[in-house]
């Protein structure tokens, strides 16, 4: 029997929840059974399998991540709103280390577009207008700048520049300074 109380969306949070705490590898059903103090059996009539709770953590965690970053772009533009985008997945990594990493799970092409996914897409596209990128440039500097926010988190995360100067905060601030120097001079196609 389930215990009283159990939803399928205070599951989901109790395993991103966990996922911070463990890790999002770590992150099963049987975990959050024992978490909850019941039977692994009595939580499959909220999720399948520990695919789609963590299908479900992801999509938590992008819903998350895009309404911190509309937030932080309201009123902004330019190398300011570059700036408060790039923070949002560095801070959001930083406070959830397993919830962002959910948020990097490959996701099947129709839960993907009806995912949070999307206003990630539309937003780092908002940042772009400001810098007059447009059409298939405009793609390529969101790859880009999905590229450089994801990587330099991945690596900090990751301890990759914890044995060398200089900190790795005015490294993200000289990064940023680039990356507005970038997009401002943005190449013609060759």
């Amino acid at each position: 029997m389930v215990r009283a109380g159990l939803t399928t969306e205070r599951l989901v949070r109790a395993g991103a929840e966990l996922a911070d705490e463990v890790g999002f590898d770590q992150v099963t059903v049987s975990a959050l059974a024992r978490r909850f103090e019941v039977k692994v059996a009595s939580l499959y009539s909220h999720v399948r399998n520990s695919h789609d709770l963590k299908t479900r953590i992801a999509l938590l965690a992008l819903e998350e991540l895009a309404d911190r970053a509309a937030d932080a772009l309201a009123g902004r533009a330019g190398k300011d709103a570059l700036t408060a985008l790039a923070n949002v997945y560095r801070d959001y990594a930083r406070e959830h280390p397993g919830r962002y990493a959910a948020a990097q799970l490959r996701l099947d092409p129709a839960t993907a577009a009806a995912s949070a996914g999307v206003r990630h897409a539309q937003l780092t596209r908002a940042v772009l207008r400001g810098y007059d990128l447009t059409g298939t440039d405009q793609t390529h500097a969101v790859r880009l700048l999905g590229s450089v926010f994801h990587g330099y988190v991945g690596l900090e995360m990751g301890g990759g520049f914890d044995h060398s100067a200089p900190d790795t905060q005015e490294t993200w601030e000289r990064t940023l300074d680039a990356l507005d120097a970038l997009l401002r001079n943005w190449p013609a196609p060759s």
